[in-house]
């Protein structure tokens, strides 16, 4: 059940920069939201707006320019990158990552890359460990007395992420990560992924980042959903409300572009025109004047803030859409 009054992430103002001077990227570029226990906030946008960066960001396997992240009252920013006390923390969280082939060792053996995080920190070992491991391989589907001695080559896409999955529980982390976990998956692996995935946040109490471009998932796993563009969030909300009524322009624009599954439904007549623009260059005031219809001059001198306009669902626009809910 999601502890609405209690956040467990806090991220405030985070700020990615890649470069120096006239090469830098920005591409994160001052993020702020709130993860509640046991909620999954859905991460939505177009490639290369930074939601990747930003799940990378919170782990510091990138770090920030600028900003903070606090984990349970913890401010990650502020521990010293390799030090023992960001190591400690980061076992409560942990990351998934969108290609599970690569992203597990081909060297070792499936019962060895699962029990890795267990012999690094040394929790437990012997048949202690050895029965954790077999437990967590069968809550994936995954046969240990079978599979357990095989390479991670020897698996499909799907199985290695279940691998990954069963990888990153060893700790027993309070919040996992989740980026574009399914992106590289057929659709019918996508279904099992996702249902083991919710079976596993029941079972171990888990709070979700869904970092995602499929907007039919994200739907279908998040209980809220924030929109990114180039490197901001224009709009987080709740995912049914959000869905149903956006309130920012590019928030109807990416829903239009989402295709249905079916032959008879109406084709959407506004299109999202243009490429996003260089986030070396972003445009001054709101970042998405230059492919909005509604822009205007106080568009381009002023950044839009955060305003909310249901309960907790907030836009950053001067001029959001309104808002009719059935």
């Amino acid at each position: 059940m999601t502890d609405t009054t209690r956040p467990l992430l806090k991220v405030r103002d985070l700020k990615v920069i890649f470069g120096k001077g006239h090469h830098a990227v920005s591409a994160v570029a001052g993020v702020s939201f709130d993860i509640f226990e046991g909620e999954t906030l859905g991460l939505v946008g177009e490639s290369g707006c930074g939601k990747s960066t930003t799940g990378k960001a919170l782990m510091r396997i990138v770090e920030p320019s600028s900003g903070s992240i606090e984990l349970d009252g913890t401010d990650l920013t502020e521990l010293k990158r390799g030090g023992r006390q960001l190591r400690n923390i980061r076992t409560r969280m942990q990351m998934i990552f969108q290609d599970p082939i690569s992203s597990l060792n081909p060297r070792r053996r499936v019962k060895d890359i699962v029990a890795e995080p267990l012999d690094c920190w040394k929790t437990i070992s012997g048949h202690e460990r050895d029965v954790l491991v077999s437990d967590l391989l069968s809550k994936v589907g995954i046969d240990p007395a079978v599979y357990g001695n095989r390479y991670a080559r020897q698996f499909s896409g799907g199985q290695c992420q279940r691998i990954s999955i069963a990888r990153s529980l060893a700790m027993r982390p309070k919040l996992l990560i989740c980026d574009e976990m399914v992106s590289a998956l057929d659709v019918s692996v996508q279904a099992q992924i996702l249902n083991l995935l919710e079976d596993l946040k029941a079972e171990y109490g888990l709070t979700l980042l869904f970092i995602a471009h499929d907007l039919a998932v994200v739907k279908n796993v998040s209980d809220r959903v924030a929109v990114m563009y180039l490197g901001k969030i224009c709009e987080i909300g709740p995912a049914d409300a959000l869905y149903e009524a956006p309130a920012h322009p590019y928030t109807k624009f990416l829903l239009g572009a989402a295709l249905e599954a079916d032959p008879d439904s109406p084709i959407h007549s506004q299109v999202l025109e243009g490429e996003p623009p260089s986030p070396m260059n972003p445009p001054s005031g709101c970042r998405f004047r230059t492919r909005c219809p509604k822009a205007t001059e106080l568009c381009a001198s002023d950044e839009p803030l955060a305003q909310e306009v249901a309960p907790g669902h907030q836009v950053a626009c001067h001029f959001p859409l309104s808002i009719t809910r059935k």
